[in-house]
């Protein structure tokens, strides 16, 4: 936005170079009022919470650009977040986790979606798992987390089945890795040194989500529009794993060991009964149903 250029979509944004833009035209005084304009253009293609991190970035580099004595003004002043409602539907129904696992796709992303609901972990941190951080007898593996601390995460049988065939013989580097060989220039960190193939990106992990959802989450849809509709996004998994956990009776304590959020109050939005939840309420009190039965 600070170019004047629309962000790239879809498959451009692989491999997109970002415009040359000198960082001293950001004390331009004509420059707040276009990026105004060019934030709310931005707000009308986006949801808010797109657009709220994407300020909050540009701001933080901004801070980070004025204490460097490099530029003096800040054209965001003015520019408000932009209210983002709450999703009641973010949690998924027990038959969609159970579609989910249907899917015909590969070893890989089936390991990397269990392991995620099993988990309860964030899908940077998993995406971020090496093989030697594995303790696969004990179901568990070493992340690290939000903040840079190093933590546990646990997994269940699922997971436990998939694994030894994912990392087949090797015995460090990346866990879920991409099918070409790391482009020259990746850092070795991300680079399995058994194999040359790179680290998943979380971007590409999350392309590969969405566009197999489609179906799942517009199951009225045709087969001509499933395209141009979007698909579930992989904090999803998180999100269903936690809420899960909390309508089976898991404690707060254990529920903020298994979220590793830091305070009670972060928990409130997994305290929502799920779909499930209600429409099993709903069906028990319903006078025709007991008759039924």
């Amino acid at each position: 936005m600070l170019a004047g250029e629309p962000a790239p979509t879809g498959p451009a944004r692989r491999g997109a170079k970002p415009p040359v833009f000198p960082v001293a035209a950001i004390d331009d005084p004509a420059l707040p009022e276009v990026l105004a304009e060019l934030a709310a253009a931005r707000a009308d293609e986006m949801d808010a919470d797109t657009v709220n991190r994407e300020l909050s970035i540009a701001r933080k580099a901004i801070g980070w650009w004025q204490r460097q004595g490099w530029i003096e003004g800040d054209p965001t002043i003015g520019i408000e977040r932009r209210p983002a409602p709450p999703d009641r539907t973010k949690t998924l129904a027990e038959n969609q986790i159970a579609a989910l696992w249907r899917l015909d796709v590969a070893l890989r992303e089936k390991t990397q979606w269990k392991m995620l609901y099993e988990s309860a972990a964030r899908a940077d941190e998993v995406l971020c798992l090496n093989v030697e951080d594995l303790y696969p007898q004990d179901k568990r593996g070493k992340i690290t987390a939000k903040g840079g601390a190093t933590e546990w995460i646990h997994w269940q049988s699922g997971t436990a089945q998939l694994l030894p065939r994912l990392i087949a013989r090797r015995t460090r580097g990346p866990l879920f890795l991409t099918d070409r060989k790391a482009p020259a220039g990746t850092p070795t960190l991300d680079v399995c040194p058994e194999t040359g193939r790179a680290r998943l990106s979380y971007r590409r992990a999350e392309e590969i989500f969405e566009e197999n959802t489609r179906l799942l989450a517009n199951p009225l849809a045709s087969p001509d529009d499933i395209e141009d509709l979007d698909g579930w996004t992989l904090h999803r998994l998180r999100h269903s794993a936690l809420t899960h956990d909390a309508e089976d009776g898991t404690s707060a304590p254990m529920l903020l060991a298994r979220s590793r959020h830091a305070s009670v109050r972060s928990l409130e939005r997994y305290a929502r009964p799920s779909v499930d939840s209600v429409a099993r309420h709903v069906a028990e009190r319903d006078p025709a149903a007991r008759r039924r039965t």
